[in-house]
């Protein structure tokens, strides 16, 4: 009689989006974010058909993401103290509130008016994707089901930067600007509502730190968590050069489709990636992983220097796409063993801010460096090399002194109760 234990029965996405609550969440998730990919856009489109210049309606732009990324730690911290439901709501009503009111005060206030609802309206952005993150460890107690349902998460982020700019030129140019406006505050309020409504939004709770006495920051900001938020700047760095190269080479070619299809193709490599990554079971630590995914991705982006032609340019973006996923599913991971009790959705927060802050110095840099083709080219390679020799240096401290828990974060009912 053979003693050896049955193999584990395979995971699919169907038994992930079965499992109770879940689709609901990640749809919810999903649709509430789809601003971060409109807004931008339709701010621009409102400002320019207002009469403004190009220049400030990108100032605009720019500002609202800005925004909205320097705020997700404080958004964090006070999920982390007060709860879900009591941070997402009222962010989400205040931010579609301003969007709204954009092009209704923007002919009357001028253009100080108008700066002031755009950051002011990205401050007010739901801090949903932390929030998210927080979740998966009471919803899915089974790491196998939560490891899957982390890349499908983490796989599909890419798609609201496609389905997002499209839906708003497709409403600008059958409306206006304005119309695109309403519908991208519609659409975060509608999105928002269903994840902050949701039981187990409503329940979380963190659970409190062990050691009260320790000063909450600094713990926070332990060697390995901050050397892993500096190598994942060099990641978003990657992908703001890769933006703005897609750019320059559509502009050299003439062919203006050709940022948005690299861009794309660049983003359904992330989405394949994610979904072939999330059915398996990986060996290793999340940390290793890790390494050896951005090691990938640094490779991925090699091909670039011998300077493609488009065909072959849109097709190599791909392969760093694939690994996207799988290094940042993995840094969540590895986050989320590393940060104290009771402060896990402010640490996503700010691994959130470092890819958008890294992603906004490779976009200033590459905008520099436009004109000259291999520079230009080099510079997505350059983050990844960054961000893999940050890792590399920064292996003892990213070992965790506690193992990953399973279920983190308890949920109160009639009161309080553990999560099982």
């Amino acid at each position: 009689m053979s003693l050896t234990a049955p193999p584990a029965p395979r995971i699919t996405y169907g038994a992930v989006l079965g499992s109770p609550y879940v689709a609901r969440l990640l749809g919810g998730t999903l649709t509430g974010r789809l601003p971060n990919g409109m807004a931008p856009v339709a701010i621009l489109l409102w400002a320019t058909a207002s009469g403004s210049s190009i220049a400030f309606g990108g100032l605009l732009s720019a500002l609202y993401g800005l925004a909205a990324a320097l705020a997700q730690p404080v958004k964090g911290r006070l999920m982390d103290r007060h709860g879900q439901t009591t941070v997402h709501l009222p962010a989400a009503l205040l931010n579609s509130a301003l969007l709204v009111a954009l092009p209704l005060t923007g002919p009357y206030g001028g253009p100080g008016l108008a700066t002031a609802l755009v950051v002011v309206g990205g401050l007010t952005a739901p801090p949903l994707e932390a929030g998210l993150r927080a979740l998966w460890p009471s919803v899915l107690p089974d790491p196998r089901l939560r490891h899957a349902a982390l890349a499908l998460d983490t796989g599909t982020q890419g798609l609201l930067y496609i389905v997002g700019p499209l839906l708003v030129a497709a409403l600008s140019s059958a409306y206006n600007p304005a119309v695109a406006l309403a519908v991208t505050a519609t659409l975060g309020l509608v999105g928002t509502a269903a994840v902050a409504l949701a039981p187990p939004s409503r329940r979380w709770r963190p659970v409190p730190s062990e050691d009260r006495g320790a000063a909450p920051v600094r713990r926070l900001a332990s060697p390995g968590v901050a050397l892993l938020f500096v190598s994942l700047t060099g990641i978003g760095f990657a992908i703001g050069a890769m933006n703005v190269w897609s750019v320059s080479m559509a502009e050299h070619y003439e062919q203006d489709m050709l940022a948005g299809i690299i861009s794309a193709a660049f983003s359904t490599g992330s989405f394949v990636g994610g979904l072939i990554y999330g059915r398996r079971t990986w060996s290793g630590t999340a940390n290793r992983r890790l390494a050896v995914a951005t090691a990938a991705f640094l490779g991925g982006w090699l091909p670039l220097l011998a300077l493609p032609a488009p065909y072959a340019a849109t097709a190599a973006v791909a392969v760093p796409g694939a690994f996207l996923t799988i290094v940042v599913a993995c840094a969540y991971v590895t986050t989320d063993a590393l940060a104290p009790k009771g402060r896990t959705t402010e640490a996503y927060a700010w691994l959130i801010l470092s890819i958008g802050a890294g992603q906004a110095a490779g976009t200033a840099l590459a905008g520099r460096l436009a004109e000259q083709p291999l520079p230009s080219a080099a510079l997505p390679a350059a983050g990844a090399a960054f961000a893999l020799s940050v890792l590399l240096a920064a292996r003892r401290h990213l070992s965790p002194t506690r193992p990953p828990q399973r279920g983190r974060h308890r949920r109160p009912l009639r009161g309080r109760h553990k999560t099982p």
